[in-house]
């Protein structure tokens, strides 16, 4: 192949990890440097001397937004997670308590930039445009997905532990060789406009942190400069097992043996994550290299609908948690400086009812799947066992049938004297 195809992983004769952790080093300080925080739990709003920046950029209506969104994915969340003990979903995964890392994050992200996430992403969905009743059809058993990843640049959702994360670094390794194909193409011919330079982000969890996928995956993208944020949401808990299991340092400190930046920022801090997000997105698709960002957060909630987090932590550190509540924070600030009102919040908790209206009444109305398409879809042509299967099934599926018209059908005279 030739170059326009393959990114060089040459720079310029310096040795190559000495030059990487100078980079990372050099851009976000030493490794050991505190937690980025913007929002302080009291809603105080602080300074960075790298990010502050990036928050003077945000005006009251961005602001009012991050919270309606974070209003709104929660009371999707209440409701999805009522609709699942009501029969109507088979699991939910809950996100309370991580709606500051999803909206943050996923507000910082472009048109353009394609976001891969795990399976407890909702937020991100909402500010991809994510249609959330949809989302709902994987839950409820009548698609493998719910949406076209093509409409929105949000991939389907990811069941199979850290399987995401390889997916993501291929793809940002696409869009790279397709950025660096059309900028040849367009070399020399006047007026043609640029496309915009596109990333990729990929979110998991502390749990998939441990996961071979996720190493690999950044192997690949720290050699080829790929262009990819990792964003992992460390929410404490993988199912049972606590974050202090999964590492014995930070996570955002694995980055530098990678050879590129790795930041903690304070996950219920929308202003702080969105701040750090757009900075990294930008490092990613200026041709920088990945970043990993670690969002330091909590589930508040259960790992799903089928799990009791009382049977593994204690009540205590919940209630420290819940002190930290992002939408509270962002509450208090946004009353202190005189950007929102008593109206404006009785608006966005209006809006979250009428959203879980919606969903309710949608979801109700989806069509169950014919489970014969499943037959059909096995092998792009005809197969012999597949046909005998099928019919195996369909003559299954008629005794229930005559079973249940047996049992409606009116019994004969002889047999309504015997009862």
């Amino acid at each position: 192949m030739g170059d326009t195809h393959l990114p060089s992983t040459e720079f310029d004769g310096t040795a190559l990890d000495d030059q990487l952790e100078a980079e990372a080093e050099a851009k976000l300080g030493a490794p050991a440097e505190p937690m980025v925080q913007l929002l302080a739990p009291d809603g105080t709003l602080g300074t960075d001397p790298m990010f502050s920046a990036y928050a003077d950029r945000l005006d009251a209506e961005k602001l009012r937004g991050f919270y309606a969104d974070m209003a709104r994915i929660r009371r999707f969340d209440v409701e999805s997670t009522a609709l699942q003990r009501q029969g109507e979903l088979s699991l939910w995964v809950p996100l309370t308590g991580q709606e500051a890392a999803q909206i943050g994050s996923g507000r910082a992200s472009q048109p353009q930039d394609y976001i891969f996430p795990t399976y407890r992403e909702h937020g991100v969905a909402l500010t991809r445009n994510v249609d959330l009743a949809e989302l709902l059809r994987q839950f409820r058993g009548v698609s493998n997905g719910g949406w076209n990843p093509k409409d929105t640049n949000f991939h389907l959702y990811t069941l199979v532990l850290a399987a995401q994360t390889p997916h993501a670094v291929g793809y940002a390794m696409g869009i790279q060789r397709d950025q660096k194909l059309a900028a040849a193409a367009a070399d020399g011919v006047p007026g043609q406009p640029a496309e915009p330079k596109a990333a990729v982000m990929v979110y998991f969890g502390d749990g998939a942190s441990s996961e071979g996928d996720v190493h690999e995956s950044m192997v690949f993208a720290s050699s080829y400069k790929a262009p990819v944020v990792f964003f992992c949401q460390n929410n404490h808990w993988a199912i049972s097992v606590p974050s202090s299991v999964q590492t014995r340092i930070p996570l955002a400190n694995r980055a530098k043996g990678y050879g590129f930046p790795g930041i903690r920022v304070d996950g219920n801090d929308v202003i702080a994550v969105h701040a750090v997000t757009e900075w990294a997105l930008e490092q990613a698709r200026e041709g920088n290299g990945p970043v990993l960002i670690e969002a330091f957060t909590y589930r508040v909630g259960a790992h799903t609908t089928a799990d009791d987090p009382t049977k593994y932590r204690e009540s205590a550190e919940e209630a420290q948690w819940r002190a930290k509540d992002p939408l509270d924070r962002l509450e208090k600030y946004l009353r202190a400086q005189g950007l929102a009102d008593d109206a404006f919040f009785e608006q966005v908790r209006a809006d979250g009812d009428d959203l879980a209206t919606y969903v309710r009444k949608t979801i109700h109305d989806f069509e169950a799947p014919d489970i014969r398409t499943a037959f059909a879809n096995t092998y792009v042509e005809a197969h012999p066992l597949v046909a005998e299967e099928l019919a195996w099934f369909e003559k299954y599926s008629a005794g229930f049938a005559d079973t249940a018209e047996s049992d409606t059908k009116p019994a004969a005279a002889g047999e309504r004297a015997a009862r």
